[in-house]
């Protein structure tokens, strides 16, 4: 469930839309959303079965039409800055992508085309990818241009909505952090069970900058001792991912969870460094050959 390219031509539509539902803290497979929306390897998946299936997660996929590209350009904006992701079908009306962030002039795009899915574009590359040209029935050589948006809007209150910037979606796109993309939802589903969502009425709490400032050593020292050696440069580095999720989707620690958030931290990183460099037998005698 994570950032990867979509493995075929026909599945952009599920993709897009498990984009924006990961934007809103719900976290769902793209196989998931083809089965309720009904996609086929023939045709792909329209706004209609989009729409159907993302009501099954409390959520209206609505349709904008502009013809105007200034005036589809400020809607579009206005629906990002009510933290609505949009999906666009792009490329005269063959690929479904979403839209989450508009900042500086800039676009960020979930593209599951793209290895890095997060996609940057200036207004002018997104106009021109965007339009779709269709003919006027009653003059063929006269075209008329349409500009279809399509926001995602939850009928719940979000708790966890995820709030990228150019920064971060140039972070996620540096083929390092690869892989860290692709175990996105891992991290969230982690963190969910840990953190909480920071609200207006947050009190008694830290960020996660904070709580890694006062325990990121103390983990890494624990984790070290338990499993006999780990490099610490790579344990901090899942640390840092642990802490850039956080921070996008807001996430704290209430004081009272701190130790807990602590134990849970520090068994997730045990978990890590098993899976990164092997364990041995525990708590087994070793076995010493005979002497004859």
């Amino acid at each position: 469930m994570g950032f990867y390219p979509q493995p075929n031509d026909w599945q952009c539509g599920p993709f897009a839309l498990k984009h924006a539902l990961v934007m809103l803290g719900i976290l769902v497979e793209e196989r998931q959303i083809s089965k309720l929306a009904g996609t086929n390897w023939w045709y792909g998946t329209d706004e209609i079965q989009l729409g159907r299936a993302a009501r099954q997660f409390q959520c209206e996929l609505k349709l904008i039409r502009r013809f105007d590209p200034e005036q589809a350009r400020r809607e579009l904006i206005a629906h990002l800055r009510h933290g609505y992701p949009t999906l666009l079908c792009m490329y005269e009306w063959s690929h479904w992508v979403t839209v989450v962030k508009a900042e500086r002039g800039k676009f960020i795009l979930m593209d599951s085309r793209d290895k890095a899915v997060l996609t940057i574009l200036s207004w002018k590359e997104l106009k021109r990818h965007w339009v779709y040209h269709e003919e006027d029935e009653l003059d063929r050589r006269a075209i008329q241009t349409i500009y279809d948006f399509h926001p995602v809007v939850p009928h719940f209150r979000v708790q966890t909505k995820a709030k990228f910037s150019l920064a971060r979606a140039n972070y996620l796109r540096r083929p390092t952090n690869r892989t860290f993309s692709r175990l996105w939802d891992v991290y969230l589903a982690d963190l969910l069970n840990l953190c909480k969502p920071r609200t207006s009425r947050s009190t008694n709490v830290i960020s996660l900058g904070e709580f890694m400032r006062r325990y990121e050593n103390m983990i890494l020292d624990q984790v070290d001792l338990w499993h006999g050696w780990i490099v610490r440069s790579q344990g901090k580095r899942i640390l840092n991912y642990i802490h850039f999720v956080a921070d996008t989707y807001g996430l704290v620690i209430h004081d009272a969870d701190e130790k807990r958030a602590l134990a849970g931290i520090t068994a997730i990183m045990t978990l890590w460094a098993a899976s990164e460099y092997g364990v041995s037998s525990v708590y087994q005698p070793v076995k010493r050959k005979s002497r004859r």
